[in-house]
């Protein structure tokens, strides 16, 4: 606990794959694959790791220039990256912005951040993959955030950070004898008096089992009421749907008998 952090200083995807940090096992197979991975950073990438933005979750009509009028508010920026796909050219919703400054980079990273561009509610965070130790790309099944409706989602980052966790305190159970032994019962062989403990119980539970019957019948007599009620509330809205319309074919008989005997005069 004395080392916890909410942001991960190093990427551990068993870690990242825990709420809290503290998982022992992967929960799912994502985590399994992303633990078997070995990944390089790409070598290709030019430019300061450590002055680079990453921005996701952009439009995919968004453009380096609508990106350069947005981010160059907050500073001078030597690079615009927009990923895109190298079959179709197409945006994939992310880039990397690199700034001449740090003092830029760091205003960006702190009022950027869910910026609504092109109706898109942008994320952003410093660049990961050159920087954290460890680091496993999403593709891999590492990276940080993720969508609930996923079912993978990783903890540790800007978006997702780790919860503090919980230390539940040692609660002991005098029901198994587990308590002090001023509290445990035993016999004079030095037994303990299983037969006491048992009959102890189930006199207890005797007397719990009334109270349970009676509070289920009550549920089951109100839902019981609740539906008649309903159903009694519906065939009044059913009869009152009933007269209305043998009114309105009473009247329109009536308007039709009307105009035959004006007719016929």
């Amino acid at each position: 606990m004395a080392d916890w952090a909410p942001i991960a200083k190093e990427y551990d995807p068993l870690k990242a794959g825990s709420i809290d940090g503290t998982d022992e096992e992967p929960h799912d197979r994502a985590i399994w694959r992303a633990m078997l991975a070995r990944y390089v950073p790409n070598k290709g990438v030019t430019g300061d790791p450590h002055l680079t933005l990453f921005v996701a979750r952009l439009n995919l009509q968004t453009t380096e220039e609508k990106l350069k009028e947005v981010f160059s508010r907050y500073g001078d920026i030597r690079k615009i990256r927009l990923v895109r796909d190298l079959v179709t050219g197409f945006s994939k919703g992310y880039a990397f912005i690199e700034y001449k400054e740090e003092r830029a980079l760091l205003k960006a990273h702190r009022d950027a951040n869910r910026l609504v561009i092109d109706q898109h509610e942008i994320f952003v965070d410093f660049e990961l993959e050159r920087t954290l130790k460890g680091w496993i790309p999403r593709r891999l099944g590492g990276g940080f955030g993720g969508k609930k409706e996923s079912g993978q989602l990783r903890f540790g980052g800007r978006d997702r950070p780790f919860r503090k966790p919980i230390n539940l305190p040692n609660v002991k159970n005098d029901f198994y004898g587990e308590g002090s032994s001023e509290k445990r019962n035993w016999s004079r062989e030095g037994t303990r008096d299983w037969r006491t403990r048992d009959r102890d119980h189930e006199r207890s539970r005797d007397k719990r089992w009334p109270e349970r019957e009676r509070s289920w019948a009550w549920g089951d007599s109100e839902r019981d009421r609740d539906s008649k009620e309903e159903r009694s509330r519906g065939r009044e809205r059913k009869d009152r749907d009933r007269k209305d319309r043998d009114r309105d074919r009473s009247r329109d008989r009536d308007t039709k008998k009307q105009r035959d005997d004006d007719k016929h005069r």
